[in-house]
């Protein structure tokens, strides 16, 4: 589930580190994040935590949310800031990790995640700041589009995000490094087999000696 995805997600996240959540699956790895880890947004907020309740006298403030637009709530020490601020702190290198949503992802590490053919518009946003500005970056994304076509590629066919950015991939299928030999198949989410996620990955997969099924 895009649930278990994120949680996943978020058990790669270290101790100490400031996150950028995408649009998308991403945001809801806000609900799962260890608590000495800081959200950081590019509309100019440090320090958000979950996502607020959908109703009720809990639901959020209207004023506070996240790259999705979805309402959140603030951890103790939270902070506010221009937007130019906070793309200062990515293009800085102070953004430890980021986690974004995509539509491919080729073997080398680049990233495809803002126009795809069937769109008649997109735009790139801050995340190109983002992949090319962290330290790590992991993408959440189904394995396979909704036609069965892989996500994971030898080389990008769609316009680019960022050249060689992408550290690690969560799938619904499986856990992928990035490595400089390419994909390495790492853990297979509960269920699945390796053959499966051989045949939906059009790239080459190495598998790791100690792959295992993901824990939840």
């Amino acid at each position: 589930t895009p649930e278990l995805m994120a949680l996943r997600a978020a058990r790669l996240l270290e101790s100490g580190q400031y996150v950028n959540l995408g649009i998308g699956m991403p945001t809801l790895v806000s609900d799962f994040i260890p608590a000495d880890v800081t959200l950081h947004a590019e509309n100019g907020l440090l320090g958000y935590g979950p996502l607020a309740a959908s109703g009720g006298e809990d639901q959020g403030d209207l004023d506070l949310y996240n790259a999705s637009s979805q309402l959140v709530t603030l951890q103790a020490g939270a902070s506010f800031f221009h937007s130019a601020d906070a793309f200062a702190m990515v293009r800085g290198g102070h953004v430890d990790s980021v986690i974004l949503g995509g539509f491919q992802v080729a073997s080398n590490g680049d990233l495809a995640n803002w126009k795809a053919p069937h769109m008649s518009a997109g735009s790139v946003g801050g995340a190109m700041d983002l992949a090319v500005g962290t330290r790590m970056l992991i993408v959440v994304m189904s394995h396979t589009t909704k036609n069965g076509e892989s996500k994971l590629l030898s080389a990008c066919t769609y316009p680019l995000t960022a050249r060689a950015c992408v550290s690690w991939v969560v799938t619904n299928l499986a856990l992928i490094q990035v490595t400089s030999l390419g994909f390495a198949l790492k853990e297979l989410a509960p269920g699945v087999t390796l053959d499966e996620v051989q045949r939906a990955t059009a790239a080459p997969l190495h598998v790791a000696e100690d792959l295992k099924e993901m824990e939840f």
